[in-house]
């Protein structure tokens, strides 16, 4: 039989290897910050919710490694009832009792700004400022030429029409290049493998896809239109017509008092009554509706679009019946396009 003096020193030994192992995974789960990720990660907590789903949320986020080691924490110190609800804002690299202190504190609350289809960089920037985050003029300088876009050989122009249209939670300290980031992030996200294989089959960069985008976004008011105000450009390009696309025109302009007659005739690299083919970048932001229309162009013989009085377009083949539009004579059913879809030049 084993002695007993050794059977000690065996039990001695799995309690040392027990201890150990638990005390490693005590700094694993309670110690060790989490890795560091961008953009924050947003967890909302509901007033009333109970701590055990907070604490699963937190978890499922990866804003703590345990749910389990949250929970005992919390109810250690008592500060399980003292959580604050609202929109949190995680950046990773924290402890456990980091978190738990940003929720008792309710300090990592966040803001919400919300950028519309069409803006353009500078309008954004301007958004972004009044919503209290960072001064406009930084974030314009980061999205034109700071190291973010450099990096990703976005200069020149910069990032105009790569900061998606969304809705975007940051936390109220956040940096011009964390909000840069994550506006590109979400644009990343839309530009999938298959909608790259179309720019590709289409013979388009995707600055070139995307500024075709940005021009449609500008010029279309109503959805149903956008594809076909592409298949026009597209007419246009391919017959090395100028696109003669007003918002082109007005986009570059020093001097904003210039009227639009003006501005056709003002010269400028992203007028394209003055340029052939595409300028040289987008000019502005567009969402995914008009990317799919640049992407997915309708299979039309127009080359001319006008605007009727409610936003919607009559589309005309050639310049004579684009004239009568103009003029206001030109029938509805002159229109090689159903008159609930449109375009314009």
């Amino acid at each position: 039989m084993p002695r007993l003096s050794s059977i000690i020193s065996r039990l001695a030994a799995i309690s040392a290897i027990v201890i150990i192992g638990a005390a490693g995974a005590g700094y694993y789960l309670w110690l060790r910050p989490t890795e560091i990720f961008s953009p924050p990660r947003i967890v909302k907590i509901e007033r009333g919710e109970r701590f055990q789903q907070v604490a699963r949320d937190l978890s499922e986020a990866g804003v703590v490694r345990s749910e389990l080691a949250l929970r005992l924490y919390a109810g250690f110190n008592g500060t399980a009832r003292q959580v604050k609800p609202g929109e949190y804002a995680f950046s990773g690299g924290e402890r456990v009792a980091d978190v738990m202190r940003h929720l008792v504190r309710g300090d990592f609350n966040v803001v919400t700004v919300t950028i519309p289809e069409g803006l353009t960089l500078h309008q954004i920037a301007e958004k972004i400022g009044a919503a209290g985050l960072v001064c406009p003029d930084d974030f314009e300088r980061a999205a034109r030429s700071g190291p973010i876009v450099q990096a990703l050989g976005l200069t020149p122009p910069g990032a105009e029409g790569y900061l998606f249209p969304a809705t975007y939670h940051f936390a109220p300290h956040a940096t011009a290049d964390e909000i840069l980031f994550a506006m590109l992030a979400k644009f990343s996200e839309i530009l999938t493998p298959e909608r790259q294989e179309r720019m590709f089959a289409l013979g388009l960069s995707p600055r070139e896809a995307i500024t075709m985008a940005s021009i449609i976004e500008k010029e279309a008011h109503v959805p149903g239109e956008r594809p076909v105000i592409a298949g026009v450009f597209y007419n246009r390009l391919r017959l090395k017509m100028p696109l003669q696309s007003d918002p082109t025109a007005e986009y570059d302009l020093a001097d904003e008092t210039i009227r639009p007659a003006e501005a056709v005739r003002t010269p400028s690299p992203f007028n394209t009554y003055q340029i052939a083919g595409l300028p040289p970048g987008p000019i502005a932001n567009p969402g995914l509706k008009s990317i799919e229309a640049a992407l997915y162009p309708t299979d039309t013989n127009a080359l001319y679009f006008v605007a009727r009085d409610d936003g919607t377009h009559i589309f005309s083949r050639t310049f004579s019946e684009h004239k009568r539009a103009i003029a206001g004579h030109a029938p509805v059913a002159e229109s090689p396009v159903p008159t609930d879809a449109g375009g314009k030049k």
